[in-house]
């Protein structure tokens, strides 16, 4: 055999570097992606609005429909940040701005963050930014008592999926929280999209009513957060998943063997965007979202690896801490009988 053929498929620095051939977007493309997300949105809330004096549960129905496109606009947001989306810095910087209003991002703050994610996943010594929070076992049990109820309260798949998205999205993104001593830019995205979302609220209320508005407007925008951090959580937070602590951490390693292949439904892998193929994503996240799914059809090792789908995402929310001496996720109950058994 030659040196290629027993060379390992899924090596990961060797893939990144090869992975560099399906980073170049598609203008037109992008533009056409684009299109097709956010006008079927601006069209499905204003008939949501118009159908509240219908009956407000009749237009209620239609909210996860609209959560899912919002969700889609949030991916695109996401690979602007990137610089993904278009071929010039600028065309995706205001692109990325302006859908922040409709997500209630503030475009700047969210790509410093979510860049220090994708710099630092997997490592031990560099965690707080951008991601979910994660203990060790041995941090967990050195903590106080008021220190694990509180990390147990953070973890619990209510907290996560229903409090935890409606914190971030109405009130920490309203700040550039963890990025106040970072610069004047940080301070004006927050305060530039702030007072964007209040025109573009203060129009939708002079036009529709204040109590029509806030009960379409926030169930929609909730719904795309907590879809958003289902999907983000199940990205990096499953059994398998790979921490490291100084020289032992790697980049590539850790993008490849921290990070999911969540295989979803055809449908929904239109609204996510395709950001299920997250292991890749986190090898070269400069591939635009459209073009993920080539990259499975080059490389078929990947997709069985770190793969779930969609119905094995619930066991997971249960896994909270990172057991250093069985080198996996456990939950509480796991981490507590082998403390009892130390």
């Amino acid at each position: 055999m030659t040196s290629s053929e027993t060379a390992d498929p899924l090596d990961p620095k060797r893939l990144a570097r090869e992975l560099q051939a399906f980073r170049t977007p598609h203008p037109v493309r992008s533009s056409w992606e684009l299109g097709i997300t956010l006008a079927p949105f601006v069209a499905l809330l204003a008939a949501i609005l118009f159908a509240v004096d219908a009956g407000y549960w009749l237009a209620l129905c239609l909210t996860p429909l609209a959560g899912l496109l919002l969700l889609r606009l949030f991916i695109i947001q996401h690979d602007c940040g990137h610089g993904a989306f278009m071929t010039r810095r600028t065309g995706n910087d205001w692109i990325g701005r302006a859908l922040g209003v409709l997500t209630f991002t503030p475009y700047d703050c969210w790509q410093r963050s979510h860049a220090q994610h994708h710099a630092s996943t997997g490592n031990l010594d560099a965690r707080g930014m951008g991601d979910v929070d994660t203990l060790t076992v041995r941090e967990f049990l050195a903590g106080s008592r008021w220190q694990r109820l509180g990390y147990r309260t953070y973890r619990h798949p209510l907290v996560l999926l229903g409090l935890g998205p409606a914190y971030l999205f109405l009130l920490r993104h309203r700040l550039p929280i963890g990025l106040m001593k970072a610069g004047r830019k940080y301070w004006v995205s927050a305060m530039a999209t702030n007072a964007a979302i209040a025109l573009m609220l203060a129009g939708l209320i002079w036009a529709f009513g204040i109590a029509a508005v806030a009960s379409v407007v926030l169930p929609v925008l909730l719904t795309a957060a907590s879809m958003g951090v289902w999907l983000f959580y199940i990205q990096h937070q499953f059994e398998a998943a790979q921490w490291d602590k100084g020289d032992n951490w790697s980049f590539h390693h850790a993008a490849l063997e921290g990070s999911t292949y969540l295989e979803l439904p055809a449908v929904l892998r239109w609204f996510t965007g395709n950001i299920g193929i997250h292991h890749v994503h986190h090898l070269a996240s400069r591939i635009p979202f459209y073009r993920l799914g080539k990259v499975l059809d080059a490389y078929p090792d990947l997709k069985t690896k770190n793969r779930y789908t969609w119905h094995q995402t619930f066991k997971p929310m249960l896994l909270a801490l990172w057991d250093e001496d069985q080198r996996k996720m456990v939950t509480f109950g796991e981490a507590k009988r082998r403390a009892k058994l130390a």
